[in-house]
């Protein structure tokens, strides 16, 4: 496994899910009721290292030549439940994203990938990942496609930010705050996060549509959720859904964190579309959007 890295990488947050042993076919199946068994899984902040250090080389491994065999397990009811990596169909996704991105189109990708906000000209983007390298992935994926039509990621990554319409898929009282204890290693960060059913998950986001469908023109926000919520159907109904502030809770200062009730405030301002009370919830989402747009201009920062 080698050592632990020590520097947290601060940009990404990420919206998982875990799916119960018994949702995975054989051989595949096997191997994680083995994996689970082991002492200690590596961590959101080792995949992320792992992939930083195969843009080292020239030319840039873009994406890994082959599939991550890791996965994030958690125990859910007494069942055991993991979360597969999926590093090189994810690397194939983001690098989807970043193209689009420097074309100036954004948005999502069928991955469900977040574009951030990047100003990243394309010869900036080509200096970085060679034009030739780029075409190669994209061949490879494409190839790879054909062979496996169904496959779908079990994470999806934002930048700098939680998109809103993650938030839409829990409680507050789902969420989860830790601070490191005094003495703890310097790797050790806050964590933030919420997990939730399933079944509540999905709930949530056709609850949510219903309202904003109902009270908004498509836009953004609809289009998102829609999207989410057909990702989320893709999964066994028994899997658990985390929404992780990765490295975020590394960047964003602690007393922040603590005052972060995002989910919140995501249900109060359907709940006032609901009521019809338009103002109460435009104020709300002043604030949430107030609140991510300090934390996306800290990748500015120096």
């Amino acid at each position: 496994m080698g050592q632990r890295p020590t520097a947290p990488i601060p940009y990404a947050a990420y919206l998982r899910v875990y799916e119960p042993l018994a949702a995975f076919p054989e051989p595949e199946r096997s191997h994680w009721v083995r994996y689970a068994k082991r002492d200690r899984a590596p961590t959101a902040q080792e995949e992320l290292h792992r992939a930083l250090a195969d843009l080292l080389p020239v030319p840039p491994v873009v994406v890994p030549v082959r599939e991550s065999a890791d996965a994030f397990v958690a125990e859910v009811d007494g069942v055991t439940c993991v979360c597969p990596w999926r590093t090189r169909l994810r690397g194939w996704q983001a690098l989807a994203a970043l193209t689009s991105a420097a074309s100036g189109s954004g948005g999502l990708t069928a991955g469900g990938q977040v574009v951030p906000d990047l100003d990243m000209p394309r010869p900036v983007l080509d200096a970085a990942l060679p034009p030739v390298v780029r075409r190669q992935a994209v061949a490879d994926y494409e190839e790879w496609r054909e062979r496996n039509p169904d496959a779908r990621p079990w994470i999806r990554t934002a930048l700098w930010h939680v998109p809103v319409r993650w938030f839409v898929l829990f409680a507050d009282a789902e969420r989860e705050f830790a601070k490191p204890d005094s003495g703890e290693e310097s790797d050790q960060q806050s964590v933030l996060r919420y997990r939730t059913p399933m079944v509540q998950a999905r709930r949530r986001v056709a609850r949510g549509l219903k309202v904003l469908r109902e009270e908004l023109e498509e836009g953004p926000l609809v289009d998102g959720l829609i999207d989410v919520g057909r990702w989320l159907e893709e999964f066994h109904p028994r899997s658990l859904v985390e929404l992780d502030y990765g490295g975020l809770a590394h960047v964003i200062p602690e007393e922040q964190l603590a005052e972060d009730h995002s989910a919140a405030d995501a249900a109060e301002g359907i709940a006032a579309l609901r009521d019809g009370d338009g103002e109460r919830a435009g104020e709300v989402y002043e604030r949430l959007t107030d609140r991510w747009r300090a934390v996306r201009e800290l990748q500015f920062a120096n």
